[in-house]
């Protein structure tokens, strides 16, 4: 999956985060069972899509299970975690430089616009 697809399913990800936070807060129910119940599915949905697919031969040793596993997945991790760090910061800049005039969610869309321009194309 290219870098900018798995960026802007991190952001997907914190702002589905903040909308079920929200409805907590003002105690709106999802039909599906709660907001907790609609958070992880869709959390779960984006990671998944973030992961690769990982074969491992029937005869593989617990060895090359393990290096198979740590082939596929560090590349894949290495570039959620970027995605992760990137949105704290642009989030972390925004408050330590007050914005009171955005919302979190308003610094995550503007991430992802930047994204989707090409901004954060190279890099890990």
């Amino acid at each position: 999956m290219e870098r900018a697809e798995v960026l802007k399913r991190v952001i997907g990800i914190l702002t589905e985060a903040q909308d079920i936070r929200r409805a907590v807060e003002t105690g709106e129910e999802d039909t599906e069972g709660g907001p907790e119940e609609a958070a992880a599915g869709v959390a779960t949905t984006l990671l998944n899509e973030m992961l690769p697919s990982i074969s491992v031969p029937a005869d593989a040793s617990p060895r090359q299970v393990a290096t198979l596993v740590a082939e596929a997945l560090g590349p894949a991790l290495h570039t959620m975690v970027s995605g992760f760090s990137l949105a704290f910061t642009s989030l972390a800049i925004a408050h330590d430089n007050g914005r009171t005039d955005v919302s979190a969610i308003e610094v995550l869309q503007e991430l992802a616009l930047e994204i989707e321009a090409g901004t954060y194309d190279e890099g890990p």
